[in-house]
């Protein structure tokens, strides 16, 4: 747990220090948030704020990750054995292994999915600031996830699923592939959905991952956990930017990644069904958007004019509309998600 917090500070002064050029490369590149016309009136003047922030997570953790894998894979070069022995690590050590290549891989895999939806958003053809097409960003999505729970089945040799209360997880087989797709797809979404408020997501997300954090040191997981921890480090640097009011959003870039990599560490801790526990922020929101869709669609084909649940979805823009402050939203959702990460390690136990 020591060398996973030290890890969590490295990364965190690895994208603290980057943060400001990072912030000025990107004005300069003029890659500047698009805000609705539809968003609540305060968000205007967040026009043209750089987003694609999620770099600044991805670019840290990949470093610090792949460094310290190479440096296990490389013991017998010079370098590695430096490496090892500046960490009091040996050969084959228990904090490094290759069972993080699948979260990694997923974190790398979706935030350029992300990048390629920010960019497109911005330049793209469609001049609204929608980004790709649904239905394009969709099958993205879905080929991404099918090869990341292929990796987590085939590669890591994961099938079940834990429980809390029993004491054998439960051998799912091959139905377990398409129960991972769909959990990175939703978890992914979710996540994305929340990005609406500065330091919201970065915030809930900094929670969840630690929280999983602690489950994988609980079950012996310690590459996992380390990993965890870096992501922590890194979204905390996020967050100096990001509080209110943000110099910088993560944009696609970050949500979407943030939301497939969380996905992909539930699923390696066996513990997933605590996902919607964990990060029942995300739940709320997700399920706010649909329901808001979804009764409106009904209402307006039974009486051809259509209702709402809430004054706005996702569920943060409800609370502002209802009079709450951006930083008492988010806050206040901050607050639930710490409550409900220790829930959810409180289940893990059992």
């Amino acid at each position: 747990m020591s060398f996973a917090l030290t890890l969590a500070s490295i990364s965190f002064l690895l994208a603290v220090i980057w943060g400001r050029p990072l912030i000025n490369e990107l004005k300069r590149r003029r890659m500047g948030k698009q805000i609705h016309i539809e968003e609540p009136g305060g968000h205007q003047t967040k026009m043209g704020t750089p987003t694609m922030g999620g770099i600044m997570i991805l670019v840290p953790v990949f470093l610090v990750t792949v460094v310290l894998n190479l440096a296990n894979l490389l013991s017998g070069v010079g370098w590695g054995k430096a490496m090892l022995k500046l960490f009091k690590f040996s050969e084959g050590s228990p904090l490094i292994g290759k069972s993080i290549l699948v979260p990694l891989l997923v974190l790398v895999a979706f935030g350029y999915l992300g990048a390629i939806d920010d960019v497109a958003g911005i330049r793209g053809k469609r001049g609204d600031g929608q980004g790709l097409l649904a239905k394009i960003k969709a099958s993205y999505q879905f080929v991404l996830a099918l090869a990341a729970a292929l990796g987590l089945y085939y590669f890591l040799g994961l099938h079940s699923v834990a429980v809390p209360g029993i004491k054998d997880k439960i051998n799912l087989g091959l139905i377990y592939i398409p129960m991972a797709m769909f959990i990175i797809i939703a978890e992914s979404n979710a996540v994305n959905l929340t990005d609406g408020l500065d330091g919201l997501a970065g915030s809930t997300t900094a929670v969840a991952f630690a929280a999983y954090g602690v489950i994988a040191y609980l079950q012996g997981q310690y590459p996992l956990m380390s990993f965890c921890f870096t992501m922590v480090g890194a979204l905390f640097a996020f967050l100096w930017y990001n509080s209110y009011p943000a110099a910088l959003f993560m944009g696609d870039t970050g949500a979407l990644a943030l939301g497939a990599t969380l996905a992909a560490v539930a699923l390696m801790t066996g513990q997933w069904l605590l996902l919607p526990i964990v990060g029942a922020v995300f739940v709320a929101e997700a399920l706010s958007d649909v329901l808001q869709v979804g009764y409106f669609k009904w209402t307006k084909r039974r009486t051809g004019k259509g209702k709402r649940i809430f004054k706005m979805a996702p569920l943060h823009y409800h609370f502002e509309l209802l009079g709450w402050s951006e930083t008492h939203v988010s806050q206040r959702f901050f607050l639930i998600a710490i409550l409900a990460g220790m829930l959810g390690i409180a289940l893990a136990l059992l």
